[in-house]
């Protein structure tokens, strides 16, 4: 297994290196001041550059995940509410979709989602239920020929704007969200789909982050996804593929942060000369280095085995938990680097600080990647035990 990029991923990490530059970046402001990135989504689309790990024949460009992760850090480094925007659609959403839906499903729903002209939303989290997914109380009850759908889902990316979510609901009380957890499409323009709030967040700004509310919404038998029950094994996949997004998401704000610290400490002057002379700033800027290349070896690690259809969920975790804890840490750095200016918004870098801190909660929060990864340890442990 290769650490190292192929020439032809090389080459797509150029593409969207320059996408980021050209586009995302002159528009980063205004995504910053609350503008949701619709545009730059369809133009991606456009660029080919959504559903880079999904088979072509369901409208992706059939790369793999390594690929996926390199658009997540260039976007990102560009600006993360896009990327978060982005992901929130053509991975989150779209993943289990690609994986477990039927033909008829992927063209309805999956298809212009990876072209940038519909915009998806994964909808999981509830009031009652964040890192406890299996606790999720929304339900969909059969009644004669449809589904009837309850509840309510909290903390949703793009779920105020979205055209239509991918949401686990309890479809067996008795099993318990385990055994009767069922996934289910959901136009947002259905009956019943009240957007109760868009919430208004410390960082990621320009990102729609919603709560939603569900009541009797009917829905078509052909609106469930994969086996009824079968949504708990459903979810458990997704997040495995989500992780590594995310974490090179992060990997985008550390990267920009660093080379925004970089910069500065080289022009900066203080006490006759630039600051990069003095340890303190200099030694700084090695341990943020240090941190990006763990993280990205870490993240190229998790795309390589998804794409050799190898477990991630120990892989995964260990990259999520690395690099969005370092991400926060370089960009905490970076603004120490910055002194005073760094703590105003006449540059980027205390915006860098503020979305950093998100994914050390979003997708599982860092103390449930440790829970995983020392579980799957002692698991290891036993079956090496055992042969």
């Amino acid at each position: 297994m290769s650490l190292f990029l192929s020439k032809d991923e090389e080459a797509f990490k150029t593409k969207a290196r320059t996408f980021a530059e050209d586009h995302v970046i002159p528009q980063a402001n205004e995504v910053e001041a609350g503008k949701y990135p619709r545009e730059l989504i369809r133009d991606m689309g456009r660029e080919n550059l959504l559903g880079a790990p999904f088979s072509k024949s369901d409208g992706g460009q059939g790369l793999g995940w390594v690929s996926e992760v390199i658009v997540a850090e260039e976007i990102s480094a560009a600006n993360a509410a896009t990327e978060m925007s982005r992901a929130a659609s053509t991975t989150l959403y779209a993943a289990p979709l690609a994986y477990f839906g039927n033909n008829q499903q992927k063209k309805d729903f999956l298809r212009p989602v990876l072209t940038g002209e519909s915009i998806g939303a994964l909808a999981l989290t509830e009031p009652l239920a964040g890192s406890d997914a299996a606790g999720i109380r929304t339900t969909v009850a059969q009644r004669g020929d449809s589904y009837v759908l309850n509840g309510e889902k909290r903390f949703i990316t793009n779920g105020g704007l979205a055209d239509q979510y991918f949401l686990f609901a309890i479809t067996d009380r008795k099993k318990g969200g385990r055994r009767g957890m069922s996934a289910f499409l959901v136009p947002r323009e259905s009956s019943g789909v009240k957007v109760v709030k868009a919430y208004s967040l410390l960082g990621m700004r320009g990102a729609n982050v919603a709560h939603i509310r569900f009541r009797n919404v009917k829905l078509p038998p052909e609106n469930l996804v994969g086996r009824k029950n079968q949504g708990f094994d459903i979810l458990l996949d997704e997040l495995d593929r989500e992780r590594p997004v995310v974490s090179a998401e992060m990997l985008g704000i550390a990267r920009a942060a660093y080379e925004a610290a970089l910069e500065y400490s080289n022009k900066r002057e203080q006490f006759g000369r630039p600051i990069r002379e003095f340890q303190a700033i200099s030694f700084r800027i090695a341990d943020m280095a240090v941190k990006l290349e763990a993280s990205r070896l870490l993240i190229l690690n998790s795309g390589r085995l998804l794409d050799m259809g190898r477990s991630i969920r120990k892989a995964g975790a260990i990259a999520k938990v690395y690099a969005t804890e370092a991400s926060f840490e370089v960009a905490n750095s970076a603004l120490q680097v910055h002194g005073g200016i760094g703590y105003t918004r006449d540059t980027p870098v205390e915006r860098y600080f503020r979305d950093a801190r998100f994914m050390m909660i979003g997708g599982g929060t860092s103390d449930i990647m440790r829970h995983i990864i020392q579980r799957e340890a002692y698991r290891d442990l036993e079956s090496r035990s055992k042969a």
